[in-house]
């Protein structure tokens, strides 16, 4: 793999992983277009992913602290017989909501993980997953005005956006644009959404990365810092640009987007 393919992954990594057009989907369609081995474009994906998490951080940095600071706190209250005191204040509910949303993730990531490496070489499964996840933001679009901060989300609602993330394992269905999705129906206001998808992207992105680490640093080299670095800086702005089209209401433009890449995968499949 060249430098310039290196970069050019990690771009497309860093905008798609936050934007609701499916990184995994784009990285199959380059892996097929550039001709990189499978197995290595797998890998390869999965250190991206460690520069993606560097671009939450860097966003939600404060949360985060917080968020880790509380949990601090449950550990001692559970220590000193208090017990969870799940809801004591909203960035303690936030940590267990992030939790609840994770479990259903984790059990759809870790029981289809070799179903996903076999769509992952079928253009065809690809380009159905992009018009799926165009259909999904269409749907998003048009969502009436929810009033639900995070701190009124139930648990069985973050179960079920955790569920949504986990479909999103099949390439070409947005991660970002099913949580958005599931955030939406389940009420949640379009800031509130964004907020919570991008925290709770932070376990399920971590997980992935822990799944193949280990061949991940094995196969370590410049060109593969190089896309973690464009994949973290490239991320930073996709988030930034992520939170304000879906303050403004401005998915159509994603919509049409992966609906054209997914009908020309498929017709690509179809006519080569």
């Amino acid at each position: 793999m060249s430098i310039y393919e290196a970069i050019i992954l990690g771009l497309v990594q860093g905008l798609a992983e936050f934007l609701p057009i499916s990184s995994s989907g784009h990285l199959a369609l380059l892996q097929f277009f550039f001709g990189i081995d499978e197995s290595y474009a797998l890998t390869f994906a999965v250190m991206l992913h460690v520069g993606t998490l560097v671009s939450v951080f860097a966003v939600y940095w404060k949360d985060i602290v917080e968020l880790v600071r509380e949990l601090g706190m449950v550990f001692k209250d559970i220590f000193t017989g208090k017990g969870l005191r799940v809801s004591a204040n909203p960035t303690r509910k936030l940590g267990f909501l992030i939790i609840v949303a994770t479990i259903p993730t984790g059990i759809i990531g870790i029981l289809l993980q070799d179903i996903f490496e076999i769509m992952y070489g079928s253009l065809l499964l690809i380009g159905i997953g992009f018009i799926a996840t165009g259909t999904i933001l269409y749907i998003a679009e048009r969502v009436g005005s929810n009033r639900l901060g995070i701190n009124e989300m139930k648990f069985r609602s973050a179960a079920f956006v955790g569920i949504c993330q986990g479909v999103a394992i099949w390439p070409g269905i947005s991660r970002s644009g099913t949580t958005i999705f599931g955030s939406l129906i389940c009420g949640l206001t379009r800031e509130s959404a964004v907020k919570f998808v991008f925290l709770m992207s932070i376990p399920a992105i971590m997980g992935a990365t822990l799944l193949d680490i280990r061949a991940g640093f094995d196969a370590m080299s410049l060109n593969v810092i190089i896309g973690m670095v464009v994949a973290a800086v490239s991320g930073f702005f996709a988030i930034k640009t992520m939170i304000r089209a879906v303050s403004n209401k401005k998915l159509l433009g994603f919509s049409v987007y992966t609906w054209i890449l997914g009908i020309f995968s498929i017709g690509y499949w179809f006519f080569a």
